[in-house]
């Protein structure tokens, strides 16, 4: 009877991280040995700021929610010590927060991820920190798209002032 209980709570656990996982616009999955408890509050409040989820999880329980998601190549990742950075909003920011703080504390290291479904390597996970987070995309594709209109604007604004010499005096009256 205790047993079928246990096995009940671990079988809701696994379903709770299998939920979070199939939410979860990235998991970044990395190795949290040697941090100081200073220094885990600081990393934990850094990742809250950026709307991610940071959780330690039991190795097995993730590895049969990942296996319940049909997630493969993932079970390299799962030895060892293992915190977990769960991105819902930005797929970049856990691992963006995470290299950071990496770079700064000097301990910690990818372990690997999962990228808008994807099973990723350290590297790939490393590589995906160096994008520029969602809104300066946006608004990177919003510049370069306005650049070549503002360009035709100021173009037509020199030929209509050349064209109608009453619009430039009436400019320099206003000056």
């Amino acid at each position: 009877m205790a047993n079928a209980k246990i096995l009940e709570m671990k079988a809701a656990k696994v379903a709770e991280v299998a939920d979070k996982v199939k939410q979860a616009k990235s998991v970044i999955l990395f190795d949290y040995r040697g941090l100081t408890v200073a220094e885990d509050t600081a990393l934990r409040a850094e990742l809250r700021k950026e709307n991610v989820e940071y959780i330690v999880l039991k190795n097995h329980c993730v590895r049969r929610a990942f296996d319940q998601l049909g997630l493969e190549g993932a079970d390299d990742m799962l030895h060892g010590t293992n915190a977990f950075a769960f991105g819902y909003q930005d797929a970049v920011a856990p691992a963006r927060v995470l290299k950071n703080f990496i770079k700064k504390a000097k301990k910690c290291e990818f372990k690997g991820g999962i990228v808008e479904g994807k099973v990723s390597t350290a590297a790939e996970v490393e590589a995906i920190a160096d994008l520029p987070s969602r809104e300066v995309l946006i608004a990177r594709m919003l510049g370069s798209m306005m650049s070549p209109i503002s360009g035709l604007a100021i173009v037509l604004d020199q030929i209509a002032k050349k064209n109608d010499p009453n619009a430039a005096s009436a400019e320099s009256a206003e000056a």
